[in-house]
């Protein structure tokens, strides 16, 4: 373990002032007005939890971004979701996809630039930024964004990502949406064409798919429709946002005693009960959705079920698939951040929500930079997701 993986290690996992980690006023720090390319952005300033709120740094920041740019450009070893037309068709991850070849799958890829933009804008002095920007530069091309806009129209590329990496190609598009920065605006632009044919997408599919995929790995249909979900809003697109609340309450609405027991899943990154009840606080009003997550969790406030609440255990970080509990502990702790939210405060399931999310994170950010990359390509991204979602005041 390097010197700065054991730092950032024990400025998770040791106390600090009676604290598990250090903390600060808010998850997502004030942002200064500096010269150059990067502003002021008040929406991601104006982002204030309160004062019992995990901090992200800016030590662990750079860390993080150190990880994701050590893989957006890394070429192999690469999992690519690839239908051979032709012989034509066996060509290197890197001409398929010139912009998201990297970080061992395309999907990964995506989110690692996500972040990326993210922590720019949380931190636009991180000692990482230049580089970060000519990372995104490199592959949020025009030319690139093109490529990866035709290959989606070849044959039997339908399904290709759907809908996890659908979703996260909108996170990416909404974060740049929602950036006041030159470069920030040209990458949006850029990546508009990609953005468009996965609404597309979107509207073409879901009216198809009668019944939602509850699985807590990538299709989880949930998971998909609360990213879109979160892009049609910050972007105006009533239609979309339209289709999947219809969509949403179609799978979900009428969804009661959620057998939560039986999770988690041996190679899970997701809660398929936890992703649902984060969706369904999107297209509800608070009442309602506080009817229904009662029906749908009815033993939450006995604490139970036990394997819900208690973070997954992880026994060995080098498997690919093992390692997902590390993200689904993450996961579950920003679905039960957000459920708790959005539930009244007098609620006994807010607090028992937000105990175990605590629970979840301390557990999880210690083993981000676990020295593998079969972890580090893809859990950074998780946390930063993670340590931007406000904990219930």
């Amino acid at each position: 373990m390097s010197r700065l993986t054991f730092a950032l290690v024990l400025s998770l996992v040791l106390p600090s002032s009676s604290l598990w980690l250090k903390r600060s006023a808010a998850v997502v720090p004030q942002v200064p007005v500096v010269a150059g390319p990067s502003e002021a952005d008040p929406q991601i300033a104006s982002l204030q939890p309160g004062p019992d709120q995990l901090s992200l740094t800016r030590e662990q920041a750079s860390h993080f971004a150190q990880l994701a740019l050590k893989c957006i450009q890394k070429e192999y070893p690469n999992k690519p979701e690839h239908v051979i037309n032709a012989q034509s068709d066996v060509l290197s991850p890197r001409i398929l996809h010139p912009a998201f070849y990297g970080c061992y799958d395309w999907h990964s890829s995506v989110h690692g630039h996500w972040m990326l933009v993210r922590l720019l804008r949380l931190f636009p002095s991180l000692p990482e930024a230049q580089e970060i920007r000519s990372g995104l530069n490199a592959n949020l091309s025009a030319e690139s964004i093109a490529v990866e806009v035709a290959y989606l129209k070849q044959p039997n590329r339908q399904s290709f990502e759907r809908t996890y990496g659908w979703a996260w190609l909108l996170k990416l598009a909404e974060e740049l949406h929602s950036w006041n920065d030159t470069d920030g605006r040209t990458w949006f632009r850029n990546l508009q064409p990609l953005a468009e044919a996965l609404v597309n997408q979107y509207i073409v599919f879901m009216p198809k798919q009668t019944d939602p995929i509850r699985t807590g790995v990538h299709p989880n249909t949930a998971f998909g429709l609360a990213f879109a979900m979160d892009y049609a809003q910050t972007v105006g697109n009533q239609k979309l946002e339209s289709l999947i609340a219809e969509r949403s309450r179609t799978y979900f609405g009428r969804d009661v005693n959620y057998p939560a027991s039986w999770e988690p899943g041996g190679e899970d990154f997701f809660s398929p009960a936890l992703m649902e009840a984060d969706l369904m606080r999107r297209v509800m009003n608070p009442a309602a959705f506080r009817r229904w997550f009662h029906r749908f969790l009815p033993q939450l406030n006995s604490n139970q079920p036990a394997a819900l609440l208690h973070p997954a255990v992880v026994t060995d970080r080098t498997d690919p698939k093992l390692v997902h509990l590390d993200g689904l502990n993450l996961s579950r702790a920003w679905c039960m951040r957000s459920i708790a939210r959005a539930l009244p405060l007098n609620d006994p399931a807010r607090r028992i929500l937000a105990e175990s999310a605590r629970l979840h994170a301390r557990d999880a950010l210690a083993h981000v930079a676990s020295g593998d990359y079969a972890g580090e390509h893809w859990l950074a991204s998780f946390a930063v997701y993670l340590l931007s979602t406000p904990t219930p005041p």
